[in-house]
């Protein structure tokens, strides 16, 4: 159990003991002190002062009092600024802290372990990956990398949307304009040569309605009456009655694109225990319906399609079964999320998708809750902002996204140009260069698109997101090849004796100590941009600290083998936390 929830439960425990009221731990703020002021942690009275019928002075020293007696040896004493309630904390435990920290094993498992699904990816067979799906796995993977941390089961699956009418635009592009050409016969990833065709779809599509519409007709009836668009509707016509032709065409072009992805999903480090696939999950949820129509859950129009009232819930009505029986989206989500709980036993299903789906996700969890679906109230969306570029918005169908591997190559090629201008790659081998471009290009991108909150949109720029001074992936990773090449020279440590601490060697134990409360928040919140300013607010720490105190050259033997126990947890830390955001640190750079 680490420090600040041992205060939380502390000032819960004690108020209960004062005042007889019960206040659950959880709703106890505890913050850093601030730098200007004396102290090391801070408890904020505010949220207590009108429940408790006390003046936040009184409070604060009757508080404050309890918890020295309720903590002792570890809160020496206290003080008291405008409701603020700020304790030091005693060396004696911050050397045991030191002394009992194993690198190996820095974050203390959970007692609520649970199994988590993380759903993420999502693409549809019809194009490649793009700059938007890099967040979106970023961010899956992340968050289930740091659930694992705190000793949850995660599953990582992804559901492929691999049929409707956007996957038959590209069919009906390549039955047109391919003349049997397939991505061997011109060197290309499948899922790049698929995309190709969409973008040709798109460009044949807008040509024929400019030219219907040159011979008169109304633009919106030119768009209905396109011979390429009534093609691709009749191609998924084909496709839903089982057309042996049209089947086959599907199957193969889509497995082009599956071996693209997998050579994408690779390269960023994107791993799946299960795939889905929306071709065989589309009829799920029919059985759902009729137990929700049983139920009073659902009810019938005259017109036999099947909706629910979410009115009272601040929604609206929703349709779950059209008038022909045919389902909708939200119809086979029900269904496919009873179908994933109860092939994993799940407790909690994180979906990873953006932020255009938001009132999606609600009805999701309402219907399921309401159907009394198992673990339905662990339905989560982990809702995230689009990535935009500089120049704007991107748009698949017009061929302007940004394609994720000529992203990676872009940034990997960065990497090698900036590493190379600073002079410092002499002692490595080819192979080892080619890893360490690959470590700091993937590197810089992950760790930009995870430094922002998910629920935020943001920009993306390459050139800024390698440097190895700013708030960067490289600047961290940096920093810990810096660590790893002083320990070469210092050695391992032995048992650090107490003694008095300076205020950067106490600063960088108190960070160090919070490690585990910032996997806590990052987990709790979904959120790995928790985990990235942390790892790089401990970097620009401990190069503040290094600069300031020697370690080889220390003043004492005593305070020596202090700096290299700093060192080492410190790059273990920064390993961890880079680790649980998809980023390795190279031991050397």
């Amino acid at each position: 159990m680490n420090l600040i929830t041992n205060l939380k439960q502390s000032t819960s425990k004690c108020i209960h003991t004062l005042y007889g009221v019960n206040i659950p731990a959880d709703q106890v703020l505890v913050n850093a002190t601030k730098p200007e002021i004396e102290g090391d942690y801070t408890i904020v009275l505010f949220a207590f002062v009108k429940q408790l019928g006390k003046s936040p002075e009184a409070l604060g020293n009757e508080l404050g009092a309890a918890m020295l007696a309720d903590m002792p040896g570890v809160l020496t004493h206290f003080n008291i600024v405008k409701g603020f309630l700020n304790f030091t904390i005693s060396n004696e435990y911050w050397f045991d802290f030191i002394n009992g920290t194993d690198p190996n094993q820095l974050v203390p498992a959970t007692e609520n372990k649970q199994k988590i699904m993380v759903e993420y990816s999502s693409p549809n067979t019809n194009k490649p990956l793009h700059l938007g799906h890099l967040r979106n796995n970023f961010l899956g993977w992340s968050i289930a990398e740091i659930l694992k941390l705190q000793g949850h089961e995660v599953f990582k699956t992804c559901i492929v949307n691999d049929r409707g009418i956007h996957i038959c635009k590209s069919m009906i592009a390549w039955q047109k304009f391919a003349n049997g050409a397939t991505p061997a016969d011109t060197h290309q990833k499948g899922d790049h040569f698929v995309g190709d065709y969409y973008v040709k779809y798109n460009d044949a599509f807008k040509a024929e309605v400019a030219e219907l519409v040159a011979g008169g007709m109304l633009p919106e009836t030119a768009e209905k009456e396109a011979p390429i668009s009534k093609g691709a509707q009749a191609m998924l016509l084909l496709w839903e009655q089982g057309d042996a032709a049209t089947i086959d065409l599907w199957k193969r072009m889509n497995t082009w694109v599956y071996e693209g992805f997998e050579v994408t999903y690779k390269k960023i480090g994107s791993d799946f225990l299960k795939t889905y696939y929306e071709s065989n999950t589309y009829l799920l949820g029919k059985e759902l319906v009729e137990k929700g129509l049983d139920k009073k859950v659902f009810y019938q129009k005259e017109d036999s399609s099947v909706w629910i009232d979410l009115t009272a819930d601040g929604l609206d009505e929703k349709i779950v079964r059209r008038k022909d029986g045919t389902s909708v989206y939200i119809t086979q989500d029900i269904g496919l999320a009873e179908v994933k709980q109860k092939e994993f036993n799940t407790d909690a299903s994180i979906y990873v998708v953006g932020d255009e789906q938001n009132y999606h996700f609600k009805v999701l969890k309402l219907i399921c809750q309401k159907l009394g679906l198992p673990a339905a109230d662990g339905i989560y969306h982990l809702s995230y902002g689009m990535v935009e570029l500089p120049t704007g918005k991107m748009k698949s169908r017009e061929g302007t996204v940004v394609d994720a591997d000529d992203l990676v190559a872009e940034m990997i090629q960065i990497s090698k140009e900036k590493t190379e201008s600073l002079g410092k790659v002499s002692d490595f081998t080819p192979e080892q260069l080619t890893t360490l471009y690959n470590t700091i290009g993937l590197g810089a991108l992950k760790f930009f698109l995870l430094r922002v909150d998910p629920k935020k949109k943001m920009i993306f720029n390459p050139e800024e997101s390698i440097d190895f001074h700013g708030f960067t992936g490289p600047f961290i990773q940096y920093t810990h090849a810096r660590i790893k090449s002083i320990l070469r020279k210092t050695g391992t440590t032995t048992n650090i004796q107490a003694s008095t601490l300076l205020p950067l060697e106490k600063a960088l134990i108190i960070a160090l100590s919070n490690f585990p409360n910032t996997i806590n928040e990052a987990a709790e919140n979904l959120d790995p941009s928790k985990l990235a300013i942390y790892a790089f607010e401990l970097a620009k720490l401990f190069n503040s600290f290094y600069t300031e105190h020697s370690i080889n050259n220390a003043e004492s033997e005593e305070k020596k083998q202090l700096r290299i126990q700093l060192a080492i947890l410190t790059a273990a830390t920064l390993s961890k936390a880079m680790r649980a955001l998809g980023i390795d640190v190279p031991e050397q750079m």
